[in-house]
């Protein structure tokens, strides 16, 4: 009956290949083991093998054609006793026709099969040996209890082929059951997620628990993938003194004590980076596409940590906002956050962001710009340094380091240095903000 030949999968994690060139036409008598095509991943390029014998009834993708899905038919190879009518309607055989070369020019490691149920191409014998043998080989070896490591093979570089157990003894002793080869780290193809049987294979031999992915968990995962692929991040950082912040801080607290309003220094960092978006209007902007969306207000999103992950509450209007008005607001956003209490429209929006880990000891780090914002600040903690004054003193000050991640695609870098710069002058100079 008819058989086709399948796309194989060359990398455990292949989902597609080109069919760079055919070195069979149509009407040419193949055995197993002879080479048809040359396969192109985005690593390199291999050889595929016929697996059964038969002449080729007809190449349904020409040569060069790109994004061939792996499993999907790429020729009808007609067994003997067929005729061309077969081509029409080839049986549905659950079997690859076709793996790759164990070895080519550009790739030195052993190929895994095309049929992902099948044992991979290069087997161990007792010795420690590789045993290169065909699916189909193999297929039969266990079937008739034939044990590989005693056979010669006389395919290509000694490959075992069909026509090599055919007829070959049964061995009692032989394993059922071929072991798995080992899956090299390398061989996930740039920019593509390993599937969760490949990453379970890698892991097979160690414990682990399963956590599932929940709503939030995979959303999480989806906008931040898409952020680091889609977005050209860039980064400025900084040092900002904090001394006459913290001074500040200290007198309003006290003056607040009455009214149970207590100022964090996060607050601080929200009015300075809200009224910094209002002294460089071009970088309160959000990337829509095939434009860019200028915003007025200085809507301010802030990270909450919460259990399995992470909120984002707008703090609407914070340029008009006072740090007493901020801070209530905040503590009210971040409560109802890790109760997960809080409606789409407190949580989506916002035209820049505000990461602080510096209360968990973190000094400074790169953070992910939140789409379709135009920036994030990644805050660190502040801590007693040396630094030089401008009259070359050597004094001790609390410095405080940051990080901005900024969309290029928004904001180039000088309109980036100067929305910093802005923001560290609000800090340094609180005063400033009250005014």
């Amino acid at each position: 009956m008819a058989l086709e030949i399948l796309m194989p999968a060359l990398s455990p994690t292949m989902e597609e290949g080109s069919l760079a060139k055919w070195l069979v036409a149509e009407g040419d008598r193949v055995q197993s083991g002879d080479l048809l095509a040359e396969i192109e991943t985005d690593k390199a390029t291999m050889e595929l093998e016929a697996v059964d014998e038969g002449v080729i009834g007809k190449l349904l993708v020409a040569e060069g054609t790109a994004n061939v899905k792996v499993n999907s038919a790429i020729a009808i190879l007609l067994e003997d006793g067929d005729s061309a009518d077969a081509i029409a309607a080839p049986a549905q055989s659950t079997k690859a026709t076709a793996t790759p070369a164990a070895e080519t020019s550009t790739a030195n490691a052993p190929v895994p099969n095309a049929a992902p149920s099948a044992a991979p191409a290069a087997l161990s014998s007792n010795d420690g040996m590789r045993i290169f043998a065909s699916p189909l080989a193999r297929r039969i070896a266990t079937d008739q209890g034939v044990d590989l490591a005693k056979i010669t093979g006389s395919g290509p570089k000694g490959r075992i082929v069909k026509a090599d157990v055919s007829g070959a003894p049964a061995t009692a002793a032989i394993s059922t059951a071929a072991p798995a080869a080992p899956i090299p780290m390398a061989s996930a193809p740039r920019n593509e997620a390993a599937s969760v049987t490949v990453v379970e294979t890698l892991y097979q031999e160690r414990s682990y628990t399963t956590v599932s992915l929940d709503g939030m968990r995979r959303v999480i995962a989806d906008r931040l993938t898409q952020a680091k692929q889609t977005i050209p991040h860039f980064y400025l950082r900084r040092d900002i003194q904090l001394d006459t912040l913290l001074k500040l801080r200290s007198e309003m607290n006290a003056g607040l004590t009455a009214r149970g309003v207590k100022l964090s220094v996060n607050d601080f960092i929200i009015k300075a980076c809200a009224m910094a978006l209002q002294s460089v209007p071009a970088a309160n902007a959000v990337w829509a596409g095939d434009r860019v969306l200028q915003m007025e207000a200085s809507d301010i999103s802030v990270a909450v940590a919460i259990e399995g992950g992470l909120f984002t509450p707008v703090l609407l209007d914070a340029d008009r906002k006072s740090l007493s008005t901020l801070a209530a607001e905040m503590k009210d956003l971040a409560a109802r956050a890790r109760s997960r209490k809080l409606a789409p429209h407190e949580y989506q929006g916002g035209s820049f962001s505000i990461s602080n880990l510096g209360m968990m000891g973190i000094d400074n780090f790169d953070a992910v710009i939140n789409p379709p914002q135009g920036a994030i600040l990644a805050v660190g903690a502040g801590k007693k340094r040396p630094v030089v004054g401008a009259d070359g003193a050597l004094s001790v000050a609390t410095v405080m380091s940051v990080t901005m991640s900024v969309d290029h695609r928004v904001i180039d870098g000088a309109l980036g240095a100067e929305l910093l710069d802005a923001i560290v002058h609000n800090l340094e100079h609180p005063l400033s903000m009250l005014a």
